[in-house]
């Protein structure tokens, strides 16, 4: 019985982790939930789980979930620092980081200074601080168990292979809901239209980084960090039908590729087991349904974001860090239609390019870099915004004058 602490047990993966927890009772008991807003979500799950502490983010919400489980025998506790806090938790086996963007480093440093299993759904804490976060888990002697479908694909067909050398990671991208789109078509798509992805059910955050394939940047430069390669070994391929998870290539030319259905609770289940494969009631991959599938080279030239994660992982240092900050901010401007898809990629480049950059960061580098970025990247979206208002009134005016002849 592995006793499973969910950060983010609201969420997309935090949702399909409590399923396959449900679906594994006798493996699995829940120690711990926490999630940032969703207190009414978070009650259901600690009255069904029964977990000993839950711990909702946003400390205005205390009140609520108190009221909301006053008749559970369950700690509830609130705020950052809690969810920090509760990871090092002596009874916890598994912290299975499902938090959304930089949110989850610090809790993540914690855990693994603590001695956990981190089942990684988080990608954000390597692109953010891989250097650190690897230096961290060799010092502790920890294990980190991808969850996302891709990483969990290449950890398969790495197993058993620990002496042969890799040539090269395949990264395989759905492409998204606007995959074969040109640049025109993307400057006017809306904050609806990118959050209709073609293949799966993700948070709103990811779905957006998936569009725009800052998502797949995220993820090789999380696979730079998790399996020990050079940028110039991963290779993203576009692979419209999500049946091939990732491919690994070897130094003799053998490929090696993990297929499945596209369901998280695959890579959610084979994190929480591993190394044993446990029956699941997931659909089985039907070969007559999936009988054609295609691969092409990704469009760098029209899906920028791609380009500037490569960027910013060659660069390294603090560099993958400000660019996560910057989409951060982007990413939250476009969901309330305050910026084009397109604007989002420039205001992260000129970001990247004034922050402050530094080699070897520390933690307290880190911080102050994301801040740093965050701030920039604000100070560029208003002066976007500015720049764009005062164009609309230029041509408004010019109008004007040329209808009075």
């Amino acid at each position: 019985m592995k006793n499973i602490a969910i950060l983010g047990s609201t969420g997309s993966i935090g949702t399909q982790t409590l399923q396959v927890i449900d679906a594994n009772p006798e493996r699995f008991n829940v120690e711990v939930l926490t999630a940032n807003n969703q207190v009414e979500l978070l009650a259901q799950q600690a009255r069904k789980f029964k977990p000993n502490m839950v711990v909702i983010g946003n400390e205005s919400k205390y009140s609520e979930l108190t009221e909301l489980l006053k008749d559970e025998d369950i700690k509830v506790y609130a705020g950052s620092e809690a969810i920090a806090q509760v990871v090092q938790t002596s009874t916890i086996d598994v912290v299975v980081t499902a938090m959304v963007g930089y949110s989850g480093l610090l809790p993540t440093i914690n855990a693994i200074k603590a001695g956990k299993t981190i089942a990684l759904a988080n990608k954000e804490t390597l692109v953010v601080a891989g250097d650190l976060i690897n230096r961290l888990v060799e010092e502790y002697k920890v294990a980190i168990l991808p969850v996302d479908s891709e990483h969990s694909a290449i950890f398969q067909c790495l197993v058993g292979e620990h002496n042969n050398p890799v040539e090269k990671i395949l990264l395989t991208a759905s492409g998204g809901p606007f995959r074969g789109r040109d640049y025109e078509y993307l400057k006017s798509v809306t904050a609806a239209q990118a959050l209709k992805h073609p293949n799966w059910n993700m948070g709103a955050k990811v779905t957006i980084d998936s569009a725009s394939m800052m998502n797949k940047g995220f993820e090789a430069i999380e696979a730079k960090w998790l399996f020990g390669v050079k940028p110039s070994q991963i290779e993203v391929l576009v692979h419209p039908q999500s049946v091939v998870h990732s491919m690994v290539q070897f130094q003799d030319g053998n490929i090696k590729a993990q297929l499945g259905v596209p369901d998280m609770r695959l890579p959610i289940q084979y994190a929480l087991t591993y190394p044993e494969r446990v029956h699941s009631e997931i659909p089985r991959l039907d070969f007559g349904i999936y009988s054609d599938l295609t691969f092409e080279k990704p469009d760098i030239t029209t899906f920028r974001n791609l380009g500037l994660a490569y960027e910013a992982m060659n660069r390294g240092g603090n560099a993958p860090c400000v660019l996560n900050a910057a989409n951060e901010i982007m990413v939250a401007a476009f969901l309330k239609d305050e910026i084009s898809f397109t604007a989002m990629s420039d205001v992260i480049e000129r970001t990247m390019e004034k922050v402050s950059y530094i080699v070897q960061p520390t933690l307290e580098d880190y911080i102050a870099s994301d801040q740093e970025g965050r701030r920039i990247a604000k100070e560029e979206f208003l002066n976007l915004k500015s720049k764009i208002l005062q164009f609309k009134i230029k041509r408004r005016v010019t109008r004007q004058r040329a209808s009075w002849g």
